[in-house]
């Protein structure tokens, strides 16, 4: 069995991803505009509900100078995999499973408010997003624009579009800087601990192992540790552009 099948069997038996995004018929309804990358709106049908997903194939990604080549999609459902095993932030429900254009990620559509983004959430959900500000740090998103935070139409703050995360080397690049030398509370410092522990000998392991390489997933256990052991925000590395263009 390759990576893909069993990256897609590991989604199968995710009771949080709806059967109907795993196995259902996927009909392309557009390419979704200002994306680096191929991203399709499709809707699911299958044995219930048609539902609306985020369609992106491995064949319609960009190649990049600092990530392997045909990647990008399975990092999107690895980084659904470690929010699941966090418990936070909300991150819709991802799989890698083939479609029209080939094996990608298909993540559930979430309804949101289009004018809404970080830089008008932020002072209205503080809690929220320095789970995602620690999120990023443990991941090591390149890519956390004001534009990746939704607020959804249930009144909850979702992220989405997570691509180039898990490199080896640093390379953090958020608009989310506001906290820096706050403190991080204990219980995110815990959760991250735990993380570390299921990323490095729990039955987590097995799924990422499936996604990403085994020099990422011991990057990765080192990382969440480093976040679990912090007092406080850390600043900006100084060497390197440490803000995502464009913002938004």
């Amino acid at each position: 069995m390759s990576r893909d099948e069993r990256a897609l069997e590991a989604g199968l038996s995710d009771p949080a991803v709806p059967r109907t995004l795993a196995t259902g018929e996927l009909e392309v309804l557009g390419l979704l505009p200002n994306a680096s990358n191929h991203t399709f709106l499709v809707r699911a049908r299958g044995d219930g509900d048609p539902m609306l997903a985020v369609y992106k194939p491995r064949r319609g990604e960009t190649p990049l100078w600092d990530f392997p080549e045909g990647t990008l999609c399975a990092r999107e459902v690895a980084t659904y995999v470690v929010a699941r095993t966090l418990g936070w932030p909300n991150v819709p429900a991802t799989l890698l499973r083939d479609g029209p254009y080939g094996v990608g990620s298909v993540q559930r559509y979430v309804p949101f408010e289009p004018e809404e983004h970080y830089f008008t959430l932020d002072e209205r959900f503080p809690a929220e997003f320095r789970r995602v500000a620690a999120f990023d740090l443990a991941i090591n998103n390149a890519d956390r624009k004001a534009g990746h935070c939704l607020l959804g139409e249930d009144g909850r703050i979702y992220v989405v579009d997570h691509g180039v995360c898990f490199s080896q080397e640093p390379k953090l690049r958020t608009v989310i800087w506001e906290f820096v030398g706050e403190p991080i509370e204990h219980g995110i410092r815990e959760d991250l601990d735990r993380l570390a522990d299921d990323v490095e000998r729990g039955p987590v392991r097995e799924e990422l192992a499936n996604l990403l390489s085994e020099q990422e997933l011991a990057s990765l256990a080192a990382r969440a540790r480093t976040v679990s052991a912090l007092d406080r925000f850390p600043e900006p590395g100084p060497d390197r552009r440490s803000f995502p263009w464009p913002a938004i």
